[in-house]
């Protein structure tokens, strides 16, 4: 999933970004609950603090967008998240958008970010296709014509079409002459949010209610993540 998410955003950003990728050595193969949102948000905190100073605007690759307000919080840089960038830019290419999902599980969770942003008026619903999926790595493959026709039936309650979830990553590209509506691909909603972000504002969200916090000594965290939110020099960093 890593490398179709990188594939997909690589396709909409200029020659002269360079795209990053990185996987969480900890979790699970993709997200379906909110417990395994909270899971995931500290993972890329983790990841975030590993590299801090190596990038310079940051990505949060599934569609939840799990950790985007506290690493908006904890670094002094643009992040974005799929969810919330795809929801942005269909706000400007139709009075409503609807997400398309291969999974109905997904639907309370994905449905939250809704609410987080506070468009609940422009929101369509969440649909998915009747069909089942095997490997989830095999998605996008599998569930292309249940998906399609899934995207033409949001079409009908909506002018714009997000397909919501990793897995679905590149997808909107290969069956946009199919659906009636705009498709929009969240990872390069977000991506491109984030290149338009840093060369804006730098710095990204640092000041107000996402100023960075006081230091704080923390217990057991990953010695990166401890050190950036004590504000002391990492022990990787030293090195």
């Amino acid at each position: 999933m890593t490398d179709r998410l990188a594939a997909s955003a690589r396709s909409v950003l200029p020659p002269d970004v360079d795209l990053l990728p990185v996987t969480a050595r900890e979790g699970f193969a993709y997200i379906s609950s909110r417990a395994e949102a909270e899971i995931a948000g500290a993972a890329v905190l983790s990841m975030l603090a590993e590299r801090i100073g190596s990038f310079d605007a940051a990505v949060i690759g599934a569609f939840g967008d799990p950790g985007l307000g506290a690493a908006r919080e904890l670094f002094d840089l643009p992040v974005t998240g799929m969810s919330e960038a795809a929801m942005l830019a269909a706000l400007a290419l139709g009075q409503r958008f609807a997400f398309v999902t291969f999974s109905p599980r997904l639907a309370p969770w994905y449905e939250e970010q809704v609410t987080r942003t506070g468009i609940e008026r422009r929101f369509a619903g969440t649909f998915t296709p009747d069909a089942d999926f095997g490997s989830i790595s095999d998605v996008a493959q599998d569930l292309r014509r249940p998906l399609a026709e899934t995207c033409r039936r949001a079409a009908t309650r909506a002018d714009v079409v997000i397909l919501a979830g990793a897995p679905i990553a590149g997808l909107a590209s290969d069956i946009m002459d199919e659906v009636p509506a705009v498709l929009l691909d969240p990872i390069q909603a977000a991506a491109l949010q984030a290149l338009a972000l840093h060369r804006l504002r730098p710095l990204g969200a640092n000041a107000g209610s996402f100023a960075r916090p006081p230091a704080k000594e923390s217990t057991g965290l990953p010695e990166p993540l401890s050190s950036w939110i004590a504000r002391k020099p990492s022990e990787k960093g030293k090195e």
